[in-house]
């Protein structure tokens, strides 16, 4: 008798749609509960100079991994789920795909990247009081808003994938 593992690859895959996905929204949510919340209450130089340095230390490999890992395996979720034979599993998760394409991954990278880089070009120790307060006006209520959508986004795209798990179970022999 032969020892063999034997690796069920679509399984995997969709956990893991379901893991990444709900990464990124548990860190949105969680920069939303605490980390947005507590520099807003900070004066504004140190709120500039405190996001510039988080907007610095966010773009790591493991944060990369889970917000490109999402965009990458939930359409192969997806795909894999619609090969199975489970439409309902399919459509939720090309839902959760179109969703975290287009108002996570978009919303980031069109709308709080540029936001990002134009304060990273910004010298805070050589501009004026009111430079400073300037540049946090343009910055803060939109980057706000747009965390807003990315996680709102994030939430429901992390849901719709939970449930294309529960629909699709049965296409899995675990």
């Amino acid at each position: 008798m032969e020892n063999s593992i034997s690796i069920n690859i679509p399984p995997l895959v969709h956990v893991l749609a379901v893991l990444l996905t709900g990464l990124i929204a548990g860190l949105f949510y969680g920069y939303d509960c605490s980390v947005v919340t507590g520099l807003g209450k900070l004066n504004n130089e140190t709120y500039l100079q405190a996001f510039q340095s988080i907007n610095k230390v966010i773009l790591r490999p493991y944060f990369f991994i889970s917000f490109m890992g999402s965009l990458a395996v939930l359409p192969v979720a997806g795909w894999l789920s619609y090969t199975r034979g489970s439409s309902t599993a399919f459509y939720l998760l090309l839902f959760a795909t179109i969703i975290y394409t287009v108002a996570v991954v978009g919303v980031t990278l069109f709308c709080n990247v540029p936001l990002n880089e134009q304060l990273s070009k910004f010298n805070v120790t050589a501009a004026t009081q009111n430079e400073i307060a300037g540049m946090r006006a343009l910055f803060e209520k939109p980057w706000n808003r747009y965390h807003t959508i990315r996680t709102v986004a994030a939430a429901f795209a992390f849901v719709l994938t939970i449930l294309s798990l529960l629909k699709g179970k049965q296409l899995y022999e675990i």
